[in-house]
């Protein structure tokens, strides 16, 4: 599986290629769609480009999405907290969607994870469980109550030195272990993107890319969409996943 995170908590500093309002990131979905992508993920917006959770915004967004992309394909939010930060609003935002998404990102070390997640699954949503390294995400995972109950493992790497980032994603890895028996799906951040998604081919393990993780193609090169991002780590998986030789850099 080759997820597209098609934003992030980017904006408009970032460039054009951001997209930020429901039809562009309905646009960039199906281009991302159409480039391999096989799962969505997206940061709802405010008109001003701010991260939110309301359910005016996402069922918008996911509206515009939806419109776009085969039904057969995945689409999910954030529930980061910098969108929401008291837990108790964001349970509440939640609860109060009136259009639900596939499946929604909690990240374990945040404040409220369990309540959030719990009320994702209470609602019939999947929960993507974020598991950052450098941080106790890995633990309080392992020993919730909830971990069997996750659609899959977030596991993001977020040492962006290249260097290092392969051999900080196979510590996270293996600090999860079976991930009590959930499916992982291994990504990094900025110039680290790159070296972890080959180790997830290499590994078999799903992947996610796009401009919420990073800008640049494995050359350097500025992306000039995500759907060249998308064709561009589909390649790169493919090719570690076969053992050749794929595109370098990052």
């Amino acid at each position: 599986m080759v997820q597209v995170c098609l934003n992030g908590a980017r904006g408009s500093a970032d460039g054009a290629v951001v997209p930020l309002s429901p039809q562009a990131v309905a646009d960039s979905a199906a281009g991302a769609v159409a480039a391999g992508a096989t799962d969505v993920h997206v940061h709802p917006k405010t008109p001003c480009g701010r991260d939110t959770l309301s359910p005016r915004v996402l069922a918008v967004t996911l509206g515009a999405i939806r419109a776009r992309v085969p039904a057969s394909v995945p689409v999910g939010v954030t529930t980061g907290a910098w969108a929401e930060p008291d837990p108790a609003a964001r349970v509440a935002r939640i609860r109060s969607w009136t259009v639900l998404p596939d499946h929604a990102s909690v990240n374990w070390h945040e404040p409220g994870a369990e309540e959030v997640a719990a009320a994702l699954i209470e609602r019939g949503v999947g929960v993507e469980a974020g598991v950052w390294s450098g941080t106790d995400g890995t633990a309080r995972f392992l020993r919730s109550p909830l971990a069997p109950k996750v659609l899959r493992v977030l596991a993001e790497v977020t040492d962006p030195d290249p260097a290092t980032a392969a051999d900080t994603a196979r510590a996270l890895l293996a600090g999860l272990g079976t991930a009590r028996g959930r499916p992982v799906l291994l990504h990094g951040e900025e110039s680290g993107t790159w070296p972890v998604l080959r180790l997830a081919g290499r590994l078999g393990l799903a992947t996610r890319i796009g401009l919420e993780d990073t800008l640049f193609l494995p050359d350097g090169h500025r992306a000039a969409s995500k759907a060249e991002l998308v064709a561009a780590g589909a390649r790169a998986w493919a090719a570690a996943a076969r053992g050749t030789a794929g595109p370098r850099g990052g």
